[in-house]
């Protein structure tokens, strides 16, 4: 299980995603469209000034029963600990254990 304060910052990273998406988008745009070296300065400022918890490459996966952020499959949304115990009780359909 992962520690709970590591759990409620991904949450708060996954809020200020969604809070800042618009505007984050906008001046991106906005910086795409313009020449003027000025005005390019100031939106990267504007940019800058947004918090670094809202970029969504901030954002780490994790498992939704533990919390735990590595050995994650995206394709189940569970660590290798879970996915193992999970497809053991057959909760898993589609899984077998390997043998050779």
């Amino acid at each position: 299980m992962a520690k709970k304060s590591m759990i409620q910052r991904e949450i708060k990273r996954i809020s200020l995603i969604n809070k800042y998406k618009n505007k984050r988008q906008e001046i991106k745009n906005l910086l795409n469209s313009t020449s003027d070296f000025e005005e390019v300065i100031n939106l990267q400022k504007k940019l800058q000034k947004i918090p670094r918890n809202s970029m969504p490459c901030r954002q780490r996966n994790r498992c939704w029963m533990t919390g735990r952020s590595r050995g994650f499959y995206r394709h189940f949304g569970l660590s290798r600990h879970v996915l193992r115990e999970m497809s053991h009780q057959c909760f898993l359909p589609g899984l077998k254990k390997s043998s050779w």
